[in-house]
């Protein structure tokens, strides 16, 4: 995948600025945000630039971007790690739900659509699942919150007319890598606190951000890959494994565990929710192991190795 250009709406997050990473050496990068950053990660020799959008409405500096282009990634929306307040849950539908308009009704118009529209999405979309794991084809839906969230977002992307572009939905699950969630893991790490979380029971399903990567470019290079896809690890853990690869893995032999009543305190002196990581994401990749994509870290062990390898200690404080 070279010489190719890709705008990324909200890319200045963890995950856009890895696929920035990823992609930017060998094709034009366009990231669209609302904070555009002062220094960005990207060094010399990454073809990257910043155009600021609201994510409301289509512009004409940013559309422009779009029309012509190759592939489209929308990761925009704000972030579920805060309290589910009234004003908090509806800026999580809207900034999700318009900005997946705007880019249908930019690509819409386009003179020359985009080739490929990935949407991002979550694999909260399934149920609480203790009894068994959920797949593209015999996945369960609940009715919470997050599980609301991701239907409107997905509805909203299915009703957008782009006849002329293929239409892809990731149903991404925790990403890990050396941003993101792991920072504050490895605080818990750092302060003794990396035994299991709740009961440990909950299933924890997650993706290496290079596989993430990798999965963006084999769907894009598939002519004939479109729907909704789990993007995640084949082989979940449930939360006192994952626990006790992360102590591993960071060289922590003991972690005291963190139960219900203690993480619900916690959850409101930071600002969070304890769903987080008391819901149990067990999810499999069904259909993108049918495609014939081979993961390069399909177990947590070597994913969380691979990653704590590459972080600065001195950086984050963490030892």
């Amino acid at each position: 995948m070279n010489n190719k250009k890709i705008v990324i709406a909200g890319g200045t997050g963890f995950i856009g600025q890895a696929l920035a990473a990823f992609f930017g050496k060998d094709n034009d990068i366009v990231i669209l945000s609302r904070h555009i950053p002062a220094e960005p990660d990207a060094a010399d020799g990454y073809r990257i630039k910043y155009l600021y959008w609201d994510g409301l409405r289509v512009e004409k500096h940013w559309a422009a971007a779009i029309d012509g282009c190759d592939l489209v990634i929308n990761l925009a929306g704000k972030s579920v790690n805060c309290r589910y307040t009234s004003k908090n849950k509806q800026e999580i539908f809207d900034s999700r739900t318009d900005s997946t308009r705007a880019i249908g009704l930019a690509i819409r118009d386009a003179v020359v659509p985009p080739k490929v529209w990935i949407n991002a999405a979550s694999a909260t979309i399934y149920r609480h699942a203790e009894d068994r794991p959920q797949d593209e084809y015999t996945g369960e839906f609940g009715n919470d919150f997050s599980v609301q969230v991701c239907k409107k977002w997905e509805k909203v992307f299915d009703e957008q007319r782009t006849p002329f572009t293929r239409k892809v939905v990731l149903r991404t699950a925790i990403t890990l890598g050396t941003g993101g969630v792991i920072v504050p893991y490895l605080r818990l790490l750092k302060f003794g606190l990396g035994g299991r979380q709740g009961s440990g029971r909950q299933m924890y399903s997650w993706i290496h951000i290079e596989d993430l990567c990798r999965v963006v470019k084999w769907v894009y290079e598939r002519d004939k890959l479109e729907g909704v896809y789990n993007v995640c690890s084949p082989h979940p853990v449930n939360n006192r494994v994952f626990m006790k690869n992360l102590r591993k893995a960071g060289g922590h032999r003991i972690g005291l565990p963190a139960f219900t009543w203690m993480l619900k305190i916690g959850a409101l002196l930071i600002g969070t929710e304890t769903e987080l990581v008391l819901k149990s994401r067990w999810v499999l990749p069904t259909k993108l192991l049918q495609t014939g994509f081979i993961f390069r870290y399909p177990d947590a062990d070597d994913a969380l190795k691979n990653i704590i390898e590459k972080i600065p200690r001195r950086k984050y404080h963490l030892f």
